[in-house]
Formats: structure tokens, C-alpha cells, sequence
């Protein structure tokens, strides 16, 4: 079987993109959840990636779980309710997890329909864009499941609890300029210019030092379930951190000498 995942990358740049159009990028296997995991282990390792594009090949981003598996009661769907509580736990339940902890900035490019789990993993990106055709839905309940890929945290914290349970209760689709008015997108782009602008803006992220971004990342996800002091805690010695790198003193001395920085990822 083909990888689920595509990587391509340009310097500090990986665009990875999900790689089952036939099924809309549909998650079938729990290899698929496992490439995932893996994948956000290496970038994690990999210092010199400092930006990640993340979206799908073909119409969609992705469609989330395979209903015909769940018609069939196969893979991730099989066996008894407590076979199946196991295997949510050990496949699509770590992306979560995984992606969420990620340090790397990473841009979902929403090139398609983003539906139940094809949504929740757009969530746990840190900015999204979304072409202007493209439609999202948190539509568990519309196959009488729950929001099982962590969709009951992430909606009700990017978009409130008021538009969150709209969209999880009623299990309709928003459109784009929907979600934009939503706060669940930054921007909506023609469909031709969603991956050129979230490449631009992914060379953007990654031409500041990645020691920053990386942490600057991992500030404000604590601080989402922290106290401002706890917070100001962790900052001051990240702060510590950063003021002893390299990178550091090239930005102080490139911004002072009115030129542009030479980083080294040190």
C-alpha cells in the first residue's frame, strides 16, 4: 500500500500532505494514524525544520474516518466495545496528542472538505487556511457517533462553546466564509492560490529562529490551561534560553547593524 503521507521539503520548509484521494483522504488503517504519529516525531527531532504545510492531495483535506470500515465493522470498527475503546486509544486518538505537541509551527492548508476527524486535525494545527469551495463539518452525530478524534476540546476553545456545540450538535457543514467569520480559519483563499499562500506564509514562520518559534509555540499552548503567573514562570526561563543563543545575538546585531540576519539553528 502507498504511504498515507506525502513530504516534500524545501529548506526549512516540509509540506506533508494526505495521500488517499479515492477515499477523500479518508483515515482507514490504523498505519495511517501511525504514519501521523510518526511522522510528527521526526519532524520534532529534525532541529533544521522550523515550518510545516499540512494538507490533501486530490479535492479533499480530509474526509475523517472511513464509513464504509464502520459499515463493515472492520479495522479500527471491529470486534467488542471494549476492542474498539482500545483501538481509538492506540490509533486515531494519538494524533491528537502528537500533533498537538508538536513544537514546529504547522499551517493547514484546507484545499477540501475537512470533515469529523478531517476537521479536528485542522484544529490542532497552529494557523489555518481554507480554500474559498471548501467546507468543514464536525458531522460525527450524523452517523450516531461522538466527536471521537478530540473535536469536544479543540472546537469549544478555537470558536466558543455557543458556534462549537452549532456545529457539533447539528453536525452541519460551514462554508468557508463561515468559518472565517467563525475565527475557525485566518484567511479564505481562491482554491489556485491556498498552497502558494500558506507556503509564503510558512517561509515566513520558519525565517525566524526555530529555538524561538518552536517555544513561542509551546508558550501559548500551556498558557490555554495555565494561571498568568504559572505562565510567566515558564517564559521567563525559556527567555533565559533564548537571550544564550546564537540566533539571539545575530537578530540583536543584524536589527542594530540594519541587515538581514544570518541564522544557524544554534
Amino acid at each position: 500500500m502507498d504511504p498515507f503521507l506525502l513530504e516534500e521539503r524545501d529548506g526549512p520548509v516540509v509540506t506533508v500532505r494526505f495521500n488517499r484521494p479515492d477515499d477523500r483522504n479518508a483515515i482507514s488503517e490504523v498505519s495511517d494514524s501511525e504514519e501521523i504519529v510518526d511522522f510528527c516525531g521526526r519532524m520534532a527531532r529534525d532541529s533544521t525544520v522550523r515550518a510545516i504545510v499540512l494538507t490533501g492531495t486530490g479535492k479533499a483535506f480530509c474526509a475523517g474516518g472511513n464509513v464504509k470500515r464502520m459499515q463493515e465493522r472492520e479495522g479500527m470498527f471491529a470486534g467488542s466495545p471494549y476492542e474498539i475503546r482500545n483501538q481509538y486509544r492506540t490509533s486515531v486518538q494519538m494524533i491528537g496528542p502528537a500533533l498537538s505537541e508538536l513544537e514546529v509551527p504547522v499551517i493547514a492548508a484546507i484545499n477540501g472538505p475537512a470533515i469529523g476527524l478531517g476537521l479536528d486535525i485542522a484544529c490542532m494545527c497552529d494557523i489555518r487556511l481554507i480554500a474559498d469551495t471548501a467546507v468543514v463539518a464536525e458531522s460525527y452525530v450524523k452517523l450516531g457517533i461522538i466527536p471521537g478524534g478530540g473535536g469536544g476540546w479543540l472546537l469549544p476553545r478555537l470558536i466558543g462553546p455557543q458556534r462549537a456545540s452549532l456545529m457539533t450538535l447539528t453536525g452541519d457543514a460551514i462554508n468557508a466564509a463561515t468559518a472565517l467569520e467563525y475565527g475557525l480559519v485566518a484567511e479564505v483563499l481562491p482554491g489556485e492560490r491556498l498552497l502558494s499562500r500558506a507556503a509564503d506564509l510558512a517561509r515566513s514562520v520558519a525565517a525566524n529562529p526555530g529555538h524561538a518559534t518552536r517555544m513561542a509555540k509551546r508558550l501559548m499552548r500551556e498558557g490555554a490551561h495555565m494561571k498568568l503567573n504559572t505562565l510567566l514562570e515558564l517564559a521567563a526561563g525559556y527567555q533565559a534560553l533564548a537571550h544564550h543563543s546564537e540566533d539571539h545575538h545575530e537578530a540583536v546585531g543584524a536589527f542594530l547593524e540594519k541587515r538581514v540576519a544570518e541564522f544557524k539553528n544554534k
